[in-house]
């Protein structure tokens, strides 16, 4: 599957249902469909977008040209409403593709996970599948280089997240499916929420021990500032080097959109720390903006 998605010749190919290939030129996605080894193998950095819920095409190219402009190899992954809502059937089998993704293809020169909003907890269960079999999935960690997490919502706020995400516009939709899914919480412990609770577990105390950027906003009810400070304290306490930038009005998962220059700052400032080969210098891309 082959579909331009943006006036700058942007394209995305399908590599499974939910991890897609961006690029701004030919470049094949072919794989090997037992193990999704892909034929022609990254020859550059990469990053591993794991997007918000009902993320749009448009506005997940716009992530993608700022990475390819650099010279990175862009990857993108996501879930579904449902998928969330049904983990063993849905996030899980997503989880366990995006690890055999990771696992049987080379990233030789580093990859870096770029997550918003559930995207955490889609990544927790991605570690909750690395944890079954440390010793094979330990690769996997050992490829990822730095870590940015952009509005992480932690689980105990799926109940406001997923209706914004859904019915952005109509506060009573909103206010129905919040109802629902505090029911759902409920009444679904063990083939649901005992899942949510384990992937956050693993997403605090998480295995990887790379540099790691939070981008938070105080008006955002649903990656707030608390809960992206706890995530942030448990993983410097492991060791792990963060860096957090906090704005006072920004909403969810808009930060990029809203403060442009600043949030490229940030980021390029952090993916600078990790000596990436294919960092270009600034003026470059500020001559494309």
């Amino acid at each position: 599957m082959h579909t331009v998605v943006n006036a700058r010749t942007l394209a995305t190919q399908e590599i499974t249902r939910s991890i897609q290939l961006f690029t701004d030129k030919p470049r094949s996605a072919e794989k090997d469909q037992q193990t999704l080894r892909l034929k022609e193998q990254c020859d550059k950095p990469a990053v591993l977008i794991i997007s918000w819920l009902n993320a749009r095409q448009k506005h997940l190219a716009k992530y993608a040209q700022l990475y390819i402009d650099q010279g990175f190899d862009v990857f993108a992954t996501h879930i579904t409403p449902w998928q969330l809502l049904w983990p063993v059937k849905g996030t899980q089998l997503v989880a366990a593709e995006i690890v055999k993704f990771l696992k049987n293809n080379d990233f030789k020169h580093g990859l870096i996970l770029h997550g918003f909003s559930v995207g955490g907890y889609l990544w927790g269960e991605c570690l909750v599948h690395i944890a079954r079999d440390l010793p094979n999935y330990q690769v996997v960690l050992d490829r990822v280089i730095g870590q940015v997490w952009d509005s992480a919502a932690d689980i105990t706020e799926i109940s406001v997240g997923v209706p914004r995400a859904l019915f952005p516009k109509n506060p009573t939709l909103q206010i129905a499916l919040k109802k629902y899914m505090l029911y759902h919480m409920k009444a679904f412990h063990e083939p649901a929420t005992s899942h949510y609770i384990r992937s956050s577990q693993m997403f605090h105390t998480n295995l990887l021990r790379c540099p790691a950027l939070f981008l938070m906003s105080k008006t955002d009810p649903v990656g707030t500032v608390e809960a992206n400070t706890r995530v942030k304290d448990s993983w410097e306490q492991s060791g792990v080097k963060t860096t957090v930038k906090c704005w006072d009005r920004s909403p969810h998962v808009g930060h990029f959109m809203k403060h442009r220059e600043e949030y490229i700052d940030v980021l390029f400032n952090h993916l600078r720390q990790l000596n990436l080969p294919s960092l270009k210098q600034d003026a470059l891309l500020r001559a494309k903006l």
